[in-house]
């Protein structure tokens, strides 16, 4: 590998899309690397779907890896490291995919041993919600604390987390699946429970929440704005119930404010056990903050310990919709 080497590559996989981003660093790699520092030169994305496995997968990112050296130039030789950034379950230290619900057929997949032996570079993994705790940690609304919290609040909810300094993956990757919680004995279901924190806090969840709410009204023979029969039902979305929320629907509000709610005893629950300096939140939080922070704050207020709640801020992802651009380059970075 060559002395004077910037360059690292972030492979993202979900259940949706993957993505390999090409970047070229500007500055050392030390706890001095500002955001600045890294310069985005191409990303190459495709649908889960059309991968068609993880064979098929594999072959195709270590194929769009080297279509992207060779395009800008660059060698083998020029690449530091690369990251990959997938949802769990996983082990990092094996470099194993385990079989994630959003990724059927990915069962046991050595990722890592066969991208490293075909680029001859060295590769890290870690499950998403820890590569976006590493990258807001490093480079947004985490930067120079001890001890932080991220929640995805995304498709799903999943926690990454810094404790005294460094990224706790637990015994075996399992540390942050806050989303398994359960808050309430009833509720939607989520993360293989009904009531849990991700049946109340994620797209998902807020998706059949709606449903729940919509169904009771339209029974009653109330108007519902974004949803008038029970036929439109089973089509409603997170996201659609999101864009009526921000047009003013009151049906849509009541929603998010309810979701909110539950994210405050969520929120309760963690700052009272890890006694984080922050927690940051991801995705919809930002999108929808100015409804659901206010429910979930006077439900915080009232639920923490005061001394823990008064060293804690609740904030959004300081990297906004980048936050998973920048996961798995993080873990190339920093693993």
């Amino acid at each position: 590998m060559g002395a004077n080497s910037q360059y690292v590559i972030g492979i993202d996989i979900g259940g949706t899309k993957c993505a390999i981003t090409l970047v070229r660093l500007n500055a050392a790699i030390d706890d001095s690397l500002d955001i600045a520092d890294i310069e985005f030169v191409e990303k190459i994305k495709w649908p889960t779907e059309e991968l068609k496995g993880p064979d098929a997968a594999i072959a195709t990112f270590i194929q769009s890896t080297r279509v992207l050296l060779e395009r800008h130039g660059l060698s083998t030789d020029d690449l530091l490291r690369i990251g990959i950034s997938c949802g769990g379950p996983l082990s990092s230290e094996e470099g194993l995919i385990l079989s994630p619900p959003n990724l059927p057929g990915w069962d046991h997949v050595p990722i890592v041993a066969r991208i490293a032996e075909a680029i001859d570079v060295p590769v890290k993994m870690h499950n998403d919600a820890n590569a976006c705790a590493l990258a807001e940690w490093k480079f947004g609304a985490g930067r120079g604390l001890r001890n932080m919290v991220f929640l995805t609040f995304g498709t799903g909810m999943g926690a990454g987390l810094i404790m005294d300094g460094r990224l706790y993956i637990g015994t075996n990757d399992m540390a942050g699946e806050v989303g398994h919680m359960r808050l309430a004995p009833t509720g939607p279901y989520g993360f293989h429970k009904s009531g849990s924190f991700e049946g109340f806090c994620s797209g998902g969840g807020i998706a059949k929440l709606g449903k729940q709410v919509v169904l009771e009204k339209l029974l009653k023979g109330e108007a519902v704005g974004f949803c008038s029969t029970l036929e439109e039902l089973p089509a409603i979305t997170a996201e659609q119930i999101g864009k009526a929320a921000a047009q003013g629907d009151p049906t849509a509000i009541e929603i998010f404010r309810c979701s909110g709610e539950y994210l405050g005893v969520g929120l309760a629950l963690l700052i009272d056990i890890l006694n984080p300096q922050a927690i940051v939140i991801g995705s919809i939080f930002g999108r929808q903050y100015d409804i659901l922070w206010p429910a979930a704050k006077e439900v915080l207020e009232r639920e923490a310990l005061s001394y823990a709640l008064q060293v804690c801020r609740v904030v959004p992802a300081g990297l906004g919709e980048r936050v998973g651009d920048y996961a798995a380059l993080t873990v190339a970075i920093y693993s």
